[in-house]
């Protein structure tokens, strides 16, 4: 009797599960502009400030139908700027310290040619953990591809996916 009742149960219920963009890219937006993104923060990573606005650039050609330009008149203006670059101590053992945080910030500026009410400011932030024995430089080339994919597909995120 119960295996009959849970037949009967399992074969009535579905479940549908989806994935729908909130944002879609309206119609009347062709392009798009992707300024430098300058690095603001005290101590200066040389690398991520051109790697996250070339990573950036590619990501929207390659995953949306809008050109690239320079123009002033894009639809679609993209700008910003590191704002954050430290590390912190997170964990001492003993006298010394044993874990460090690595924090990044980004200062986001998109600006919707078409409709000002879609422009928007917004700081993003990634905090990176790592251990108290490992240099600054060990850790920025280790972790620098993590940092520029993380920012680039949250900002992407952020524009056209509302998230």
């Amino acid at each position: 009797m119960l295996l009959l009742l849970m037949a009967i149960v399992f074969s009535f219920s579905t479940c549908k599960y989806s994935f729908k963009d909130t944002s879609p890219i309206p119609v009347e937006i062709v392009n798009f502009r992707v300024n430098y993104f300058e690095n603001k923060a005290q101590y200066v990573n040389t690398q991520l400030s051109p790697q996250i606005t070339e990573k950036l650039k590619q990501k929207i050609i390659s995953t949306t139908r809008l050109r690239q330009t320079n123009s002033d008149e894009a639809d679609y203006d993209i700008s910003g700027f590191i704002s954050q670059y430290y590390t912190s101590t997170i964990s001492i053992a003993g006298a010394n310290a044993s874990g460090n945080r690595l924090t990044v910030g980004f200062h986001l500026i998109f600006k919707n040619t078409k409709d000002d009410t879609k422009n928007f400011e917004t700081d993003l932030t990634r905090t990176f953990d790592y251990a108290a024995g490992k240099s600054l430089s060990e850790i920025e080339s280790e972790k620098t591809p993590d940092i520029v994919r993380n920012f680039t597909d949250e900002i992407f995120n952020k524009i056209f996916s509302n998230w």
